[in-house]
């Protein structure tokens, strides 16, 4: 792979969506002497720069529905805790049984 294949430079200044990813002129962010650098590698181009794995967040977190999930989740559990049925809590959640079962028995 070359090095014009890896590094790219980013779109104009204010963010543009394209296939859900964010663009940036690199200018804007950048220290001019890094965008010279990537300048001798490509010109006109992109550049992906990949999430650092140790700072990427799960699924769902960013907005908020990860927490909203297990909040509905417990709320399940509970009610089946007090008598509530499986196919009940089913068609309450709109959810299929074997869902409902994997929440309940969950650890």
């Amino acid at each position: 792979m070359s090095q014009e294949d890896v590094l790219a430079l980013l779109l104009e200044c204010d963010f543009k969506e394209e296939a859900h990813m964010k663009y940036i002129n690199a200018r804007a962010i950048l220290p001019e002497a890094l965008v010279r650098e990537l300048q001798r590698y490509l010109q006109g181009g992109y550049l992906y720069v990949p999430a650092d794995p140790l700072r990427q967040k799960r699924w769902g977190e960013a907005s908020g529905y990860r927490q909203e999930l297990e909040k509905r989740n417990r709320q399940i559990a509970e009610e089946y805790r007090n008598g509530a049925s499986v196919d009940g809590l089913s068609e309450k959640y709109c959810l299929s049984v074997y869902a409902i079962r994997k929440i309940i028995y969950q650890k």
